[in-house]
């Protein structure tokens, strides 16, 4: 028996239990599933139309290449939603994505856009998998990168590597940073893109403003930031990877519309007056955040603390971590109605850790009881990938359906739909 045992992260953790969409006209909304299922282990829900709503709204408003990120969510269903709105560039940062996308999709343009990576994986990138575009932020990186993709092996495919380098940005307004572990400053990264350019296939800057960025501005900013490294860098650079951090409503959260996201970009871009660059971005949680949600079962309720069977240590990492609210309605085991007021409740996870609570408020019928189940949304992002074993709690299913996003937007500008509803 080996002494190594391999197990993918990178893959679903649940079951799927949906039909595939092409064997059915009408995928089953969220209700009917729970009432056919009747779960005891969390639910995930996936909506098709909603991603690929949200991704052609991005992709038309958006003057450049979208590259959807898939660590948001590397679910194969969420993947076939976004190839099917027209998604065919994808921002991985692991092998582990870039080979997944790849037996999805052999038309794929995947861009691997991790700043570190090992040796291993990028040469796998490279001659396996016919990844072309790197980003980096050091020296070491960019020695790491010409290296492995001119060995006699690597050479034979006869291309030259894209190579972006990766600028650090001052603090911003979002809600998680990025550039205090990757991003180079100007005086580096304007080096970089001169030792870069003679060997690139094609030359980008790449950056990120930080993950749900509420401020517009954050964009301008970064590209002004850019222009002084292509200017002080001295060459020709073909694109600006605008990053990610694209805002999406929470129930406590109401961002700006994503034009006025749009019109600080393309006005910024249009004062660096680079005529031959090309814009590209990297949006993970605008895509995807509406087009899945979880249901789970109540377990025991004391008082307003509601013991349901997932938590931080499953798919409501954000909900404990970080804090975040998300839309919920009830789903009554009895089928009736949910008539009673509503009332704040927080939720405790499955495992025997104290630390696993979700404080809320989560709002909810009053009278909600053992065996009810809850439906909490806006958990396409990050939700499901972040899934662990801890305790045993990594049972789950996954379906298809056809509702809505349990929050309707127009633009990024939150408008709640109903939260409460039967079986």
């Amino acid at each position: 028996m080996s002494l190594i045992q391999n197990r993918a992260a990178v893959a679903p953790l649940h079951q799927h239990l949906s039909l595939a969409p092409e064997a059915t006209p009408q995928l089953p909304n969220v209700a009917s599933m729970v009432a056919a299922l009747r779960p005891e282990e969390p639910l995930h829900c996936i909506r098709p139309a909603a991603i690929a709503t949200s991704a052609g709204a991005f992709a038309q408003a958006f003057n450049g290449e979208t590259l959807y990120a898939v660590k948001c969510n590397p679910e194969p269903a969420v993947l076939r939603a976004l190839w099917n709105a027209g998604i065919r560039h994808f921002d991985c940062a692991s092998i582990a994505e870039v080979s997944l996308v790849r037996r999805m999709f052999p038309g794929a343009a995947i861009h691997f856009m991790h700043p570190v990576k090992s040796r291993a994986a990028i040469r796998d990138a490279w001659i396996v998998n016919g990844v072309r575009d790197f980003v980096l932020d050091s020296f070491d990186e960019l020695n790491k990168i010409l290296l492995e993709t001119s060995t006699p092996e690597a050479a034979a495919l006869n291309a030259r590597p894209g190579l972006f380098v990766r600028l650090a940005l001052p603090k911003t307004a979002a809600m998680i940073e990025l550039s205090s572990k990757f991003g180079a400053d100007v005086a580096t990264a304007a080096a970089l893109l001169r030792a870069a350019r003679p060997a690139a296939g094609k030359l980008g800057v790449a950056f990120h403003v930080g993950s749900q960025c509420m401020d517009p501005l954050a964009w301008r900013d970064a590209m002004a930031i850019t222009g002084l490294v292509i200017q002080q860098a001295g060459v020709h650079v073909d694109v600006i990877d605008i990053g990610g951090g694209f805002p999406v409503a929470y129930p406590d959260i109401d961002p700006p519309p994503l034009g006025a996201f749009m019109a600080e970009i393309d006005a910024a871009f249009d004062a660096l007056d680079l005529p031959d660059t090309r814009l590209w971005a990297e949006p993970g949680r605008a895509l995807v955040a509406g087009g899945a949600s979880v249901v789970v079962q109540v377990q025991l309720r004391k008082g307003n603390m509601l013991y349901v069977n997932d938590g931080v240590y499953g798919s409501l990492a954000d909900a404990g971590t970080l804090g975040f609210r998300f839309p919920t309605r009830l789903i009554r085991a009895s089928g009736a109605q949910a008539a009673a007021p509503e009332a704040a409740f927080g939720l405790f996870g499955p495992s025997c850790d104290a630390l696993d609570v979700m404080r809320g408020p989560f709002m909810l019928p009053d009278d909600v009881a053992e065996g009810d189940w809850i439906e909490i949304g806006q958990l396409g992002a990050y939700a499901s990938c972040l899934r662990t074993a801890f305790n045993g709690f990594d049972r789950a299913a996954l379906v298809e359906v056809g509702d809505n996003s349990m929050l309707e937007t127009a633009g990024y500008g939150a408008a709640e739909a109903p939260l409460a509803c039967a079986a």
